[in-house]
């Protein structure tokens, strides 16, 4: 999974077709990510991802940053 800046929580989309591969995105404890704090690129790929939801991403879960 790509991820982004620091935070203790993360909203995780997993692929419903290739077990372990996903997207990741640094959140607060209710699942918002700051866009603003995002490069381009994550941006992009959180867009992609959320738009997939359903076709080719599980429904996100927050979930706790392992260190």
């Amino acid at each position: 999974m790509t991820e982004q800046p620091h935070s203790p929580y993360r909203l995780c989309f997993r692929s419903l077709f290739n077990s372990g591969r996903g997207y990741a995105f640094p959140c607060d404890p209710m699942g918002r990510v700051d866009l603003d704090a995002l490069s381009e690129r994550a941006r992009n790929n959180y867009f992609f991802a959320k738009a997939m939801v359903g076709r080719e991403m599980a429904v996100p879960s927050v979930e706790p940053t392992v260190h």
